[in-house]
């Protein structure tokens, strides 16, 4: 299997580029987000996912292993095929789904074309129990560490201690909302929620939206 490709960039198509390594050209398909960082004659390095299929073996690539790892946890909720896992990733980076994960902002997954709302509503929720995973690969962040260890997980600098009962997945959904209503931008409105969250752990919608808003008027 290939799992990684280090070469020159022969062309970049809508959906696919072709990387030259050692006059070889292989052909990867990709988020519009990561073939628009290609250009034709210069040097790229992708992760790669092989998938291995009865009438295809298709190549995926990605400017982080935290990508490819995202990728693959996608597919793993039924219903998620490889289509629909690219069109998450190409709307929400790593960061941006562990923090739809954590906050159970279906929403969020569910602007991905071609992912409806009872798809969405089902990654956040079964992903939320593999968000201890998620968090080791993609959280370089303790804000969110913390976040996800509230829900079943632990940090490994955290292992010892108790994580705090979280706030109920509803509220943090509804300030989020309620921010993006406000004109903040979703990510933003996610991170700054789930901070309030945790300092806050008890915190009902209005307290949220109140700490989440005090937090982003000093940032």
């Amino acid at each position: 299997m290939i799992g990684h490709l280090k070469g020159t960039v022969l062309s970049v198509s809508t959906e696919t580029a072709i990387i030259d390594v050692h006059g070889v050209g292989y052909e990867v398909n990709g988020t519009a987000r990561m073939l628009d960082r290609l250009q034709p004659g210069e040097a790229a390095s992708l992760s790669i996912d092989t998938v291995v299929r009865e009438d295809f073996i298709r190549l995926y690539g990605f400017a982080s292993e935290a990508e490819r790892h995202c990728f693959r946890l996608l597919q793993t909720v039924n219903g998620v095929g490889a289509k629909a896992a690219l069109a998450i990733l190409q709307v929400l980076d790593p960061a941006g789904l562990l923090d739809a994960i954590s906050v159970g902002d279906d929403a969020a997954v569910a602007r991905a074309q071609g992912v409806g709302k009872k798809i969405a509503t089902r990654i956040v929720t079964e992903l939320s129990g593999k968000a201890p995973d998620l968090m080791a690969v993609v959280a370089g962040n303790a804000g969110l560490a913390k976040t996800l260890a509230g829900k079943g997980g632990k940090a490994p600098a955290e292992a010892a201690a108790t994580p705090p009962a979280a706030a109920p997945t509803g509220a943090k959904a509804d300030a989020i909302s309620a921010l993006g209503n406000l004109g903040y931008d979703p990510t933003i409105a996610r991170q700054a929620v789930t901070r309030a969250a945790t300092d806050n752990p008890q915190a009902d919608v209005q307290a949220l939206i109140k700490a989440a808003l005090k937090e982003l008027a000093t940032t």
